[in-house]
């Protein structure tokens, strides 16, 4: 059995489609078809039901699949054996992060990351906190980074860095803090939307202080965390933000950060995987440090 047809096949897998995983693995859509007919018949059963757009795996797919991971992972780990010193090992991480994290946590992780496995690629997909947990149930990332639990069996949380939520606003904003969340009904507000982490814990803040978010006066939604500074910065609205990313615009002097009174609650970045995926050598390196990469103390999954 061809090992680089069974990697084929599991990026078919993972993304339900053979022009996307031609894609990812930089092949063409061609070669990719070649290689799952291939082992369709060498293999002598049918492997996808075409359904639409997607390649839905068949039971005998299923069942190869599992057997593809496992026998990939062994790979990976006979040729860290076989190597002198583990700084030689290749291969890509695929890591989903909501904008906070994709921001200001990922890059630092990447390069610490880098400094003991250079050869390492990493492919950074940045979208809201519940598309993360999405993209990490169905496979097509190994790990996940983002800033809200969603509660499903097959994932598992482990505890990064803590934080809290934190008023932003123009350098030419009067408002000077701490201030009462009261303060900040009279201001234009600018929204994140509706699915990413921190607009859920704004929420929940929000109604525990027995606000409802409808009494804001809100001018905008936008789901970019960069586009949502540069409303503020420009003085067209304020907001409440993540404080990792709040402070570093505030060190830079491009706006105001202020603490909220009555917003106490804190909240974790997490790092999620699927305890159901078999994880490259590569990946389990980067989960088991993930912690130390990201500047954290000890932690436990949850």
């Amino acid at each position: 059995m061809d090992l680089h047809q069974l990697y084929v096949f599991t990026k078919v897998v993972e993304h339900r489609s053979f022009s996307k995983a031609a894609d990812d693995i930089f092949l063409s859509q061609s070669t990719v078809s070649s290689h799952i007919q291939a082992l369709e018949k060498m293999l002598n059963i049918k492997l996808f039901d075409r359904v639409g757009r997607e390649s839905i795996l068949t039971p005998q797919g299923e069942r190869l699949y599992q057997w593809a991971l496992k026998l990939l992972l062994i790979k990976d780990q006979a040729l860290l054996d076989l190597k002198e010193g583990m700084t030689d090992l290749r291969g890509m991480i695929r890591i989903a992060a909501s904008s906070v994290p994709g921001q200001f946590m990922i890059p630092r992780m990447v390069k610490r990351f880098r400094e003991q496995y250079s050869e390492v690629t990493f492919h950074i997909h940045q979208s809201s906190s519940k598309i993360v947990a999405e993209k990490v149930l169905n496979g097509s990332v190994d790990v996940g980074i983002l800033g809200d639990k969603y509660d499903n069996d097959k994932l598992c949380y482990i505890p990064l860095l803590k934080e809290k939520l934190v008023l932003i606003t123009s350098n030419r904003n009067e408002i000077v803090g701490p201030v009462s969340i009261e303060d900040i009904l009279h201001y234009p507000f600018v929204m994140r939307n509706s699915n990413s982490g921190t607009n859920a814990l704004l929420e929940r803040s929000l109604k525990k202080n027995n606000i409802h978010k409808g009494q804001l006066k809100i001018i905008a939604y936008t789901e970019s965390g960069q586009s949502l500074m540069q409303f503020v910065i420009q003085d067209i609205g304020i907001s409440i933000i993540s404080e990792i990313a709040a402070r570093e615009y505030s060190a830079q002097n491009m706006l105001k950060m202020h603490e909220i009174n009555g917003f106490n609650d804190e909240r974790y970045f997490y790092l999620i995987y699927n305890i159901n995926k078999t994880q490259s050598l590569l990946s389990k390196l980067f989960i088991e440090g993930a912690v130390d990469l990201v500047g954290g103390g000890q932690h436990k999954p949850v």
